[in-house]
């Protein structure tokens, strides 16, 4: 199948091909159609499936004819990152349509964006609370609404926003198409379909889909050896891009120093963060500035970067859910991807249900190269502050300043205890530490929506 048999507008496929994709994932071949067709839809998928395309493709060729330059749909969503990722998609897919957009949230100046809302916008795309806002100030207004859309509905109950949305849905025109999509399906979640939709399509894409593609491998260790493992896996490992994910946003913050100071380009991405701090971090991971980008599981939520080699759980998930969301960041796009886990003896129950979920068990791996015999520090160095560097250290360092070679890192040496499984894997890496060649894997498949 591809998206010629959608029959969109010249225009919008044109968008399409300039993306340079070519077939239509699951949930957009099960979702696109009704939602085309009017309907309202609610769909089951998680991350990495493709589901923002699968909104945002019929949006555009419902809103191609018509008035102009007034809030005809809305998508709320519950993290600004998210926000500016289907922001971010509307341009790329519409860029020929001359339909506009624009993103409405906390933690900036409001100004800017009642001047955008005042010259004109077809689709907002809001998170709840700034949006509740310039509704009851009178600033923006939905009378000509369409289509709602509420993404990552789950989420959004997470975040203890479904009283504002429920708010907000108030506040809109009986008569619209509304489309929802979550991953998982709570009895509160349930309960909102019943309230905002009128007899919807259900798409459902299982759970496991996005995991296919992804090779996962956990890596036994005791708690004050992780950040020392981290730093030898990653000098023994190929790598193009990595997301390493915490439980904390203190150690995201100080696992990412420490990066830093092993002379490689990362980022975190936590609460503590300003908006532009968080902006910069996420800008600077999708070009390509950012090698590495340490994230807590709220912070991450949004990030839509199809060349992620490699997830890197350093603490693992507290659900399984939570490790189906983080790994589906690789492996995207018919590409493959790597998934590793750090993992200590209470992790065990744990290990256990994802292992259920997979359906097989994980292959352990141990690096031979590294000293698990080393005692913990007199004082546990996971939680205690880094030294504050001198002066002339504070700024990221050039890799020859930082003693660090450009011709990349050898391949891990890994002893497996699951028969036929091989070493670690990845693809060419940007800048590494000073250790091996580079090697790379070359990453096949068709592209798809995200």
């Amino acid at each position: 199948m591809s998206f010629n048999s959608f029959k969109l507008h010249p225009q919008i496929a044109a968008g399409v091909k300039a993306l340079g994709y070519q077939t239509p994932t699951p949930i957009q071949v099960e979702a696109i159609p009704p939602v085309l067709s009017g309907k309202d839809v609610m769909g089951l998928a998680q991350t990495g499936t493709g589901k923002t395309a699968a909104f945002v493709l019929p949006i555009l060729e419902r809103l191609l004819p018509g008035l102009r330059g007034k809030v005809r749909s809305l998508i709320i969503a519950p993290t600004r990152e998210l926000a500016e990722q289907i922001h971010v998609s509307i341009g790329e897919l519409g860029r020929n349509t001359r339909l506009t957009s624009c993103t409405i949230y906390g933690g900036v100046g409001v100004n800017p964006q009642i001047q955008k809302l005042r010259a004109g916008v077809d689709i907002v795309v809001a998170c709840p609370g700034r949006l509740l806002d310039h509704l009851n100030q009178g600033t923006i207004s939905l009378a000509n609404l369409e289509v709602l859309v509420l993404d990552e509905a789950d989420r959004m109950f997470d975040m203890g926003f479904l009283p504002d949305v429920r708010r907000i849905i108030k506040q809109l025109p009986r008569k619209r198409q509304t489309l929802m999509f979550s991953a998982t399906m709570p009895d509160s979640i349930r309960k909102l379909t019943d309230e905002v939709l009128r007899d919807p399509v259900t798409v459902k894409i299982g759970h496991t889909a996005p995991i296919n593609t992804v090779s996962h491998a956990l890596y036994p260790v005791q708690q004050h050896l992780k950040t020392g493992l981290l730093l030898e896996l990653l000098r023994q490992t190929d790598i193009e891009s990595i997301l390493i994910f915490t439980r904390t946003k203190h150690r995201a913050k100080r696992i990412a120093q420490e990066l830093q100071r092993a002379g490689y380009s990362a980022a975190s991405l936590q609460g503590n963060l300003s908006q532009s701090k968080r902006q910069d971090a996420l800008d600077g991971f999708r070009s390509g500035s950012y090698q590495m980008l340490v994230a807590t599981d709220i912070a991450a939520r949004g990030i839509d970067v199809l060349s992620i080699s490699h997830v890197i759980n350093y603490d693992m998930p507290d659900t399984t859910d939570a490790y189906t969301h983080r790994i589906g960041r690789t492996g995207r796009a018919a590409k493959t991807g790597d998934a590793f886990t750090f993992v200590s003896q209470e992790d065990e129950l744990q290990v256990k249900s994802i292992e259920r979920v997979l359906g097989k068990k994980i292959e352990r791996r141990i690096l031979e190269s590294f000293d698990y015999t080393q005692s913990a520090p007199h004082r546990n160095t996971e939680f205690a502050r880094p030294p504050r560097p001198s002066q002339h250290h504070r700024a990221q360092p050039k890799p020859e300043q930082a003693g660090v070679r450009t011709d990349g890192g050898a391949k891990a040496k890994t002893n497996s205890t699951t028969p036929g499984r091989g070493a670690a894997s990845g693809t060419k890496a940007r800048t590494s530490p000073p250790s091996g060649r580079r090697r790379s894997r070359n990453r096949t498949g068709k592209p798809s929506m995200h």
